[in-house]
């Protein structure tokens, strides 16, 4: 027989919410540390990215990635290992991304993808946080003499299908009651090989993507991406819903990356900032608090991520920044001390 548990009247708050705590303790956990006890036990986080955009995420020869994507990555793995190594590539593109995570192919999703509420609620996914602000741009050719979006009427445009940059560009065009010919791709590839070969006057994309594929042009010097930015295109890493342990792992390495820049702690002072009597530096390095235990690492987790890997300052210049080969500067992506709107809450 079913016993019920009435709930009257006489119940007082502390009691209630007693009762409350019980309930949710019973409940079933289904995500309670599920990601990060199955990437422990593989030995190596399975990591989610682009097949090829240079900058962010692209193989060598050899089969070794790099890129700011990718770092990103090896940061999470280093949080994790204290080795950024121990970590399996695998390169997806923009059609599949999502499906990948939410089976369980991947346990990260870093692939310059936007944070949108249909990526959330249709696939089941949360993203954890920003790590590249971004915005849709265009790329034209210099020999046209445009240096403005509002310009390019009566353009065909190559756009890679089933995208926010098909939609973006469509409301672009229509909001400023200008004609276009939309020329439309299955992949980012075939999009540039046909801007490339003059199949379009202009190609769109992510301002960041653009400059990645200008470097795969025939002729890269003889192009420019314009100034202008029609949409805005928050970038970042996405996780599974359901698992608020592995999504606050993923989102603290960004925090923290952004943290170490502002507070001078890169992969070349690290063993000073060991030795640092701020308050604020010995929280972020582990020498003071118990909170990587409260994420399920080791309270030097923090200190291991950026000795390998390093702080955010680090990751974009080396990858993306103004002597990198993309030569993006800092923009929107700068700390909010030095204008931009990077921004991560305080680790205490």
């Amino acid at each position: 027989m079913r016993k019920e548990l009435i709930v009257g009247p006489s119940w007082h708050a502390a009691e209630l919410t007693l009762l409350l705590a019980l309930v949710v303790a019973l409940l079933p956990s289904s995500g309670a540390a599920q990601t990060l006890n199955a990437v422990k036990s593989r030995g190596v986080l399975v990591c989610g990215v682009s097949g090829g955009l240079p900058g962010f995420s692209a193989p060598d020869s050899k089969g070794n990635w790099a890129g700011f994507d990718v770092d990103f990555c090896r940061a999470v793995a280093a949080a994790i290992f204290d080795d950024a190594s121990k970590i399996r590539f695998v390169p997806l593109n923009t059609g599949e991304r999502f499906a990948a995570l939410h089976s369980g192919q991947i346990d990260l999703l870093s692939r310059n993808s936007t944070w949108t509420i249909s990526g959330e609620t249709e696939f089941g996914l949360m993203f954890a946080g920003v790590t590249y602000y971004d915005g849709q741009g265009f790329l034209v050719r210099k020999s046209r003499n445009v240096m403005s979006a509002f310009e390019l009427g009566n353009s065909k445009v190559c756009v890679q299908e089933a995208t926010t940059t098909e939609v973006n560009l469509r409301d672009f065009f229509r909001n400023n009651k200008m004609t276009y010919a939309p020329v439309l791709f299955a992949g980012a590839d075939d999009a540039r090989n046909a801007y490339d070969t003059g199949q379009c006057d202009v190609l769109t994309s992510d301002v960041s993507q653009l400059h990645a594929q200008a470097l795969k042009l025939g002729k890269p010097n003889q192009h420019l991406v314009l100034a202008d930015i029609i949409s805005k295109e928050p970038l970042g890493p996405a996780v599974r819903q359901g698992d608020d342990q592995w999504l606050n792992i993923v989102k603290w390495t960004h925090f923290a990356m952004v943290n170490a820049e502002e507070l001078g702690v890169s992969s070349r002072t690290i063993d000073s900032a060991l030795q640092s009597a701020s308050p604020d530096v010995r929280r972020l390095v582990g020498t003071e608090g118990k909170f990587g235990e409260q994420l399920g690492l080791t309270n030097n987790w923090a200190a291991n991520l950026i000795r390998l890997v390093g702080n955010y300052g680090e990751v974009y210049e080396r990858n993306v920044g103004v002597d990198s080969s993309l030569a993006i500067p800092r923009g929107l992506n700068e700390l909010w001390t030095m204008g931009g709107i990077q921004y991560a809450p305080p680790l205490r």
